[in-house]
């Protein structure tokens, strides 16, 4: 193999051999869309452009929109007012609560779509961590799993398809897959945040569901991942793989692509990736900075992803990349 028996650029001259020879593809049923939901009138989301907190019938608008586009899941994430809020989340485990149902408007609307809701409490809670605090201020792992517990089975219960535990507790996929079992909910599929590593590009996330006050200087490394840890990752996965995950995921996307493809390498478990909010802001930035297409940008970036092995994306570019991909059929 050498120059000019082997030219590289043969292949790559034309569009239609580039095609032909393409080692990986993204379409539409890569993509998952995070929407926000509240019980006040829609508003934007102004770290994050383009993205609103929508009412429930603009949401089931938006939706209806995806759908048309391609789209066929939705994971779902309340934005909860601040007066709503205790230091227990309690409102996560009323049935009676706007998220409950807003699921079961969006799930008669729409039977077909994928539904995916987050097992967690910072949404709820007034101190904005995923668990209830001990006396020392640290998320109390054993309370909080029994929380999550019984709100996965609330989820389940008003329609969610997939059930996602984003908390990073030990031991909440087997307490959460015993209880989908015992209630009855045993082909309801979890997707274990299972590589969440503690990240500075959650912020506009934060900001989205109104957790971003509470918890500043508060930090979440006590039991999220440590960034600088990529064994760990490894490790996580075989836990959350023997206590009954269905599917993996790592958050955030763009930095961690090595731990996607670490985990690709070594499971057999789709593995899914998160490109969180402050990726998106960062491309949706860098598009206005440069003055070109924000979908130029979202498409390579989420090449790279399925480069890594991610079999399908958290973003929430997905309706601007189904209408892209749309127009681009032939990509």
């Amino acid at each position: 193999m050498k120059f000019p028996n082997t030219r590289m650029r043969r292949t790559r001259k034309h569009e239609w051999s580039r095609l032909l020879t393409g080692e990986n593809q993204i379409s539409v049923n890569d993509l998952i869309w995070p929407v926000f939901i509240q019980e006040a009138p829609t508003t934007k989301v102004e770290s994050m452009p383009g993205v609103k907190r929508y009412d429930i019938d603009d949401l089931l608008a938006a939706i209806t929109d995806a759908v048309e586009l391609g789209i066929k899941s939705v994971a779902i994430f309340p934005c909860v007012d601040s007066r709503n809020k205790d230091a227990n989340g309690t409102m996560a485990l009323d049935k009676d609560n706007f998220l409950y149902q807003a699921i079961k408007l969006v799930k008669a609307k729409f039977p077909s779509l994928g539904l995916i809701a987050d097992v967690a409490l910072d949404p709820y809670t007034d101190h904005g961590h995923d668990g209830v605090l001990d006396d020392e201020g640290y998320v109390d792992n054993d309370r909080t799993i029994e929380i999550l517990s019984q709100l996965a089975i609330n989820l389940a219960e008003a329609g969610v398809d997939v059930v996602a535990p984003s908390d990073m507790q030990d031991g909440r996929i087997e307490i959460i897959r015993g209880a989908l079992e015992l209630e009855g909910y045993k082909d309801c599929i979890i997707l274990s945040y299972t590589a969440k590593y503690a990240s500075s590009f959650y912020g506009p996330f934060r900001d989205a569901v109104g957790s971003s006050n509470a918890i500043k200087n508060k930090s979440k490394a006590h039991y999220q991942m440590d960034f600088s840890n990529s064994e760990e990752a490894i490790l996580e996965a075989q836990l959350d793989i023997s206590e009954g995950a269905d599917w993996l995921m790592v958050k955030p996307a763009m930095p961690y692509l090595d731990i996607i493809a670490k985990m690709t390498d070594r499971f057999s478990h789709p593995i899914f990736a998160y490109q969180v909010s402050g990726e998106y802001a960062m491309l949706m930035d860098l598009s206005s900075r440069l003055q070109i297409s924000p979908e130029v940008l979202f498409y390579e970036s989420l090449m790279g992803l399925k480069r890594a092995g991610a079999c399908a994306f958290l973003t929430y570019a997905a309706p601007m990349m189904a209408a892209y991909l749309k127009r681009h059929t032939c990509k």
